[in-house]
């Protein structure tokens, strides 16, 4: 009977264990778009335009069609070949969703040592929709502009 209880205890703190570790493992959506986020930045300031480009829609609209998916790796990746770096600092990011997607909402300021036009380096309010694809979030539009 001894053994039996101690049995039964083991088996009870496995089974919680093991879901413990699955629940670990499963990210929610808003943590899930967040590291997408935390990417981005991360790949911009290693000048990598391909870790870039991962979280990112293909059909990608950047504020109102300045900027699509090919243009904003392209600049990542010409920027990395004439060895400028953007640093890269990110404020506090809002998650809202609103139905099956995700809308996020932060500050982030670009540095630069290079020779960058300083017009384009600064504090900047970027406001990012973001949906699943193939069991992903990326994101497909977003607007940015400089803040004051």
């Amino acid at each position: 009977m001894m053994m039996t209880r101690k049995m039964l205890c083991r088996g009870l703190a496995c089974v919680v264990f093991a879901l413990a570790l699955v629940a670990c493992r499963h990210d929610s959506d808003e943590a899930r778009v967040r590291a997408a986020i935390a990417a981005v930045a991360a790949a911009a300031e290693a000048g990598s335009a391909g870790d870039l480009g991962k979280p990112i829609s293909e059909d990608f609209d950047g504020n109102g069609g300045e900027l699509d998916r090919r243009s904003l790796t392209s600049m990542v990746r010409l920027l990395a070949l004439r060895g400028e770096h953007v640093g890269v600092t990110m404020g506090p990011v809002s998650i809202e969703r609103r139905g099956e997607r995700m809308v996020a909402t932060f500050t982030v300021t670009l540095t630069s040592g290079g020779k960058l036009l300083p017009d384009q380096m600064g504090l900047y309010q970027v406001e990012s929709a973001w949906r699943q694809e193939e069991g992903e979030w990326r994101c497909y539009t977003a607007s940015w502009k400089h803040a004051l």
